[in-house]
Formats: C-alpha cells, structure tokens, sequence
C-alpha cells in the first residue's frame, strides 16, 4: 500500500508540473525558425538590412518559344507559350500590425512522373510580408536581381538570399522555370535552350513595370539598368550564357536539329541580345564547364563582372574541370571564386526541410551538403554577395571584403594567423577566395 502511495503521489506532482509547463508555454511567444537568419559565427555582412521586405508572386507569359522537346524531323520548329511564375522581393512599407512573415509553398521530387520521389508538397516560413506595399524608392529605384535555380529546383530554392538582399534596397525576383522545377522536370533539352532566353525575358519585362505609370506595382521602383543575374548550377549556365559566355558548336549538336544555335558563340542573333543593362552575374556551381558546353573563344565572350562559388569536390558541376575553368576561362571579365573546401554541389539551396529529411535520403541530398552546415554556407553566401552587388551595382566601397589574403591550406592548431575582413577570429577556416582582374 505505501507503494502505491507513493506512485500515486509521483504522478501526481508529474501532472501538476506538466500542467504547469503547458500554462507557462501558452504565455510564451512561438519562435519561428526563418532559413537566412545569421548564425552567431555568421560574417559581417550576412547580417539583414535596415528595411522591411514584402514579397509577390507574378506570373507572365513568354508567348513564340521554340518548344524543342516537340520538335520532329517533320515539324522542326513547333511553338508555344513558356508561362513563367515569379516572386518578387521589394522593400516595403508596412501597414500597422503588419508582419514580416509568409509561408512558402513548394514541393519535393525530380518532376512529376518519378514513382520513386513524388511530388510532396511542403511549407516552410518566410521572414517577408505578403502583398505589402513597397516602400518609396530612392530616386533612379532600387538595383534588380534576378535569380535563377537548378535543374530541377523552385524559385523559393534561395529564400534565405532573396530576402536578405531585399532587406538591404534591391528589387529581387526568381524564376520559376517551366520544364525545369520539381513540379514539372521534362527533358534537358529545355532548360539549355531557355535559360537564358527566360532571363532575358523577365529583366525586359521588369523593365516595363518599372516605367512610371504603367500600372504595375514595381512602376518608379526599379532601375533595370543597374541588373545583377544571380544563378544556381543550370542558372549558372543561364547566367553566363546571357552575358556573352556562348556554348561551343559541340555543344549544340548535343540536341539533334540545330535548336541550341540561338545560343553559340558567334551567332548573329546570339552576339546581339547582349543587354547591357546586365552588370553582374553571381554563378553558383555553375553547369557546364566539364561538359564541353564552352570552348575557350565562349568563355572570352563573357565581360561582366562575375562572383563564381563552388565546392572543390562539386560532382555535378565538376571543380577544376568545371567551375574554377570557368572562373580562369572568363579572361575578359573582372572575376572572383569563393571555394567551400570539401563541399560538394549544393552551396545554394535553403537548409534541409523536415519535409525533405521525412521523405528520405534521395529528396534530403537535393538539398544537404555531406560536410559542411548549410545554415553557414547560406550566411556566408549572403556576405560576399551582399560585398559583391554593392560593389558592382552600387558602387559602394566594400572591395576590401573581396581582396583578401589565403588563409593557410591546413589551419593553424592555435589562434588564426591570417584574418578576413567580416569574419570573427577562427570562423574563416575551410574557404578560399581568389580575384583575377579582366585582361
């Protein structure tokens, strides 16, 4: 019996203190966890900026588009309409009670026909105010940057950066591209062909809200000649072929009936789309370089200012094969590359969803990368691009932040003997950051 007793009174103080605990965790303010926020070690200029964000979702449609998966030896040249959705972030003025936070829809898998890896819808938080109205603009409006993900992958795959950008005065929208995101992955055919006719498109579109009374939201906010594109392995691609790196004739006969010439170096109509309103390209992991998709005359054609990042054992992209060729191939544009050290090729995407890491290993390893956390890679991302795009869209005096000296190939076993500009002591370990000045 005293046994009993005293079990009855152990469950009974259990029960006052859960019940305790539940009353005093009804009082508490939920946390969210938003993808970007800055680690502790996080450097300088991962931290958000000063304004509010709102964001939109737009879509447009790309009317005439050569539809390459349709076409035959007896139609070589079938047409249709691309309608690509977009987001756009914006600095925004928010209403009173207004708060910076939406939920994202996206989804998992590797396109819409693979039993294996359905498409699994999932959620996560976004530190943006949905439909806010923008914040006024300085005069001439706020830089663009249009970014562009992987093949496949969402316009919601770099949150943690279009935000951030946003929040420090730029105008950011990413591309949905058709073909070519989880929802609907089709043939490779398409995402050569229209990465860069995609990009393209939407900065001629932006640039038409962006005009004083055209009745878009965006109208007096943006200034389209000072445009960055910001691009993610097959973005990469996209990026640097819009800007002058045209693919090689071998590149072309990758896809039977000649659709990919719009593209090669050389190419009349290629050589004139040229936009100079393009000042800057970030490639991250950028496609390409060890498929023979350029030659060295391709890569001459690139002259703007690019930031390439990587990982030095990146199995998709390839790394000395692939984007550091790029990087030193690109002779005819002032160049950085910012090497992760044992990462492979996910140095873009948001950290793993608890959607991704339930739906198992193959939809987890679309995002995760093995060694390295990539919460740090998202913060470190967002220092140099934030060093980056103000240098180049804005003329800000951050070269410092880029102009740095290496850091020693094994560590050091006590206090740094080399530091970074915008990092803390011992947080720079593990990274390597190399500039060559256009010749």
């Amino acid at each position: 019996m005293k046994l009993v007793a005293q079990l009855a009174m152990g469950i009974a103080v259990i029960a006052a203190w859960a019940s305790q605990s539940v009353s005093q965790a009804a009082d508490m303010v939920p946390v969210v966890e938003y993808f970007g926020d800055a680690r502790p070690d996080a450097p300088e200029l991962a931290a958000r900026g000063p304004l509010a964000v709102g964001v939109r979702t737009q879509a447009v449609d790309h009317a005439g588009q050569l539809d390459i998966l349709k076409a035959t030896a007896g139609t070589p040249e079938p047409r249709y309409t691309r309608r690509l959705t977009l987001e756009v972030w914006y600095p925004a003025a928010l209403a009173s009670g207004q708060a910076q936070h939406t939920v994202y829809t996206d989804v998992l898998g590797s396109g819409a026909n693979d039993p294996a890896r359905p498409n699994t819808p999932f959620q996560f938080a976004g530190r943006a105010a949905r439909d806010a109205r923008p914040a006024a603009a300085p005069a001439g409006g706020y830089p663009l940057v249009i970014v562009s993900h992987g093949y496949p992958g969402s316009r919601l795959q770099m949150s943690y950066l279009t935000e951030n950008l946003a929040s420090k005065g730029y105008v950011v929208v990413a591309v949905d591209h058709p073909e070519s995101t989880r929802a609907d992955k089709a043939g490779f055919p398409s995402t050569l062909l229209n990465r860069p006719l995609d990009d393209l498109f939407v900065l001629q579109t932006v640039a038409g809200w962006s005009k004083p009374g055209s009745g878009h939201f965006l109208a007096g906010l943006v200034d389209p000649g000072r445009t960055a594109l910001v691009g993610y392995s097959m973005g990469g691609y996209g990026a640097l072929n819009a800007v002058g790196a045209g693919i090689s004739p071998a590149a072309v006969a990758f896809v039977p009936g000649g659709g990919l010439a719009v593209n090669q170096q050389g190419n009349a109509q290629y050589e004139a789309r040229r936009d100079p309103r393009i000042k800057a390209v970030v490639a991250i992991a950028p496609w390409g370089g060890a498929h023979k998709i350029w030659d060295d005359a391709g890569l001459a054609g690139v002259r703007t200012p690019t930031l390439f990042i990587s990982g030095d054992q990146d199995d998709v992209a390839g790394y000395q094969d692939g984007v550091r060729r790029l990087f030193q191939g690109a002779v005819h544009a002032d160049r950085y590359l910012l090497t992760y050290r044992g990462a492979r090729h996910n140095t873009a995407p948001n950290p793993v969803s608890p959607a991704a890491i339930a739906a198992g290993f193959d939809d987890y390893m679309a995002y995760a990368e093995p060694v390295w956390d990539s919460r740090r890679i998202n913060n470190i991302n967002q220092h140099f691009v934030t060093a980056f795009l103000g240098m180049t869209l804005r003329g800000e005096p951050l070269q410092g932040y880029l102009d740095l000296p290496p850091l020693p190939a094994g560590g050091t076993a006590g206090r740094d003997t080399v530091t970074w500009k915008g990092f803390r002591e011992r947080t720079a370990l593990g990274l390597e950051l190399l500039h060559l000045p256009a010749q």
